[in-house]
């Protein structure tokens, strides 16, 4: 193991993820981005609208047909099948649908004044995971990998978990490195069997003849580095293939939930019915933080649209499927995280792509909406037991304090200690940024 050890210690400058200190004072040290893929309804999750009571069936004036995605979507004002409470000390009101998550009201930082420059998935996803809502830009934690490297040398900085029903629209680009080298790409792991295909070797292939293979490679590839020190992407091959290795090890032993005490897997529901998968990941996630892993992306809902939180028809049978699916497992891991002492380093994100119309569409559902839609944070230096921002009476715009993607995104940045600004990556002779060539700071939601 001593001799193995000295052929897999790489030097900091032959790794592009070694651990780079922080412009600044960082308040989070990972983020866990708990994804509702296909558009959670604000009002019917976070943003109670007493008006949609008055209005209901009835044309609400801020409505614009052009901002409908399809066609039969109505002006008419469409009630929340749910009621609302207020929860902890600061009495935020929360859905009947988040029983589990309303008992960490006081630690929520809720945004209800998010906006986004699209209402179609594939774009609306790009934006919210790149910054651009076209496709080939390096996703958020491609960006956090590049500017901090990874506190583990045996894990990858930017792991991806995936819905039951597979991945969102757009694949393996929601979570792709771009134009960075290919390091800084997220890798999907499982949360049951093998966390990573085709990690392990052929059974033909022992530990011995793996690491005559490795030093071979590595030997080569530092031979090529040294006559091309311009080329990175040979260091990225090097630290890879080491990374990959180390893996085999200890990928087995992160995924490995059993682990974990009865008390604990009861609590993320990872036996029960309808909370066994997303349960498994957020606990998975748990783990993967307490090991230095960067940033964990969850997503929750697949590829199809009624297995996704994409409610054009029938929104009550779909927010109750995916609430139920997801409540107790969210809450299970804001209070593992802080009985752990994690929470206040650990920056947790819920949202979507956009949210949902307060109209009907049909009878019963509801269309895209990207004009004023909910967020929340908690930990990692944001004010517990906040509302910032505000859409119109009906929650179909952001009126408030409005906060876009940019915006966002150059706030997380902020909580991990990087001037969003600062963080480049020259392209085709442009230097490109997360935030474009917009977004501020949200100082307003930082404790």
């Amino acid at each position: 193991m001593l001799a193995l050890q000295s052929l897999l210690a790489g030097e900091n400058h032959l790794n592009p993820l070694a651990t780079r200190p922080a412009p600044f004072a960082p308040r989070a040290k990972s983020v866990i981005f708990l994804f509702m893929y296909g558009g959670p309804s604000q009002v019917d999750t976070f943003d109670p609208k007493p008006a949609l009571e008055k209005w209901h069936g009835r044309e609400i004036p801020v409505f614009k047909k052009e901002h409908a995605f399809f066609g039969e979507t109505k002006a008419t004002a469409m009630r929340s099948p749910y009621t609302f409470k207020k929860h902890g000390q600061s009495g935020i009101n929360i859905s009947e649908k988040y029983p589990y998550l309303a008992r960490h009201a006081d630690d929520l930082c809720i945004i209800r004044s998010m906006y986004a420059d699209s209402n179609n998935h594939a774009p609306a996803l790009f934006q919210m995971n790149s910054g651009y809502i076209e496709s080939g830009h390096p996703c958020m934690g491609s960006w956090i990998s590049y500017g901090l490297g990874s506190e583990t040398r045996n894990l990858p900085a930017f792991i991806v978990l995936i819905d039951k029903e597979g991945a969102p629209v757009n694949g393996a680009l929601n979570w792709t490195n771009g134009y960075m080298p290919a390091s800084y790409q997220g890798v999907p792991f499982r949360s049951s069997g093998p966390p990573i295909v085709h990690l392990s070797p052929p059974q033909d292939v022992d530990i011995e003849r793996q690491k005559a293979r490795l030093g071979l490679l590595r030997k080569w590839n530092l031979q090529a580095a040294e006559a091309n020190p311009a080329d990175s992407s040979l260091a990225a091959r090097v630290a890879s293939y080491e990374l990959a290795f180390r893996m085999q090890m200890e990928a087995p032993k992160a995924a490995d939930i059993s682990l974990e005490t009865p008390q604990t897997r009861e609590a993320y529901g990872v036996d029960g019915k309808h909370t066994r998968y997303f349960g498994r990941n957020c606990l998975l996630a748990r783990r993967l933080v307490e090991r230095g892993v960067r940033f964990i992306q969850v997503f929750s809902g697949g590829n199809r649209g009624p297995s996704a939180w994409d409610a054009h028809k029938d929104l009550k049978g779909n927010h109750d499927r995916q609430c139920s699916q997801t409540d107790q497992p969210i809450g299970a891991l804001l209070q593992d995280l802080k009985q752990r002492g994690l929470l206040d380093e650990t920056l947790v994100v819920w949202g979507g792509e956009f949210g949902r119309m307060p109209t009907h569409q049909g009878s019963d559902g509801r269309d895209h909406n990207p004009f004023g839609f909910t967020f929340w944070l908690a930990g990692g230096g944001v004010k517990g037991g906040t509302m910032y921002g505000a859409t119109d009476e009906f929650g179909y715009a952001a009126v408030e304090k409005k906060v876009h993607v940019h915006d966002l995104h150059a706030t997380i940045l902020h909580l991990m200690g990087i001037d969003h600004e600062g963080l480049t990556w020259n392209h085709n002779s442009r230097d490109f940024r997360l935030t474009d060539v917009a977004g501020n700071v949200v100082h307003d939601i930082i404790s």
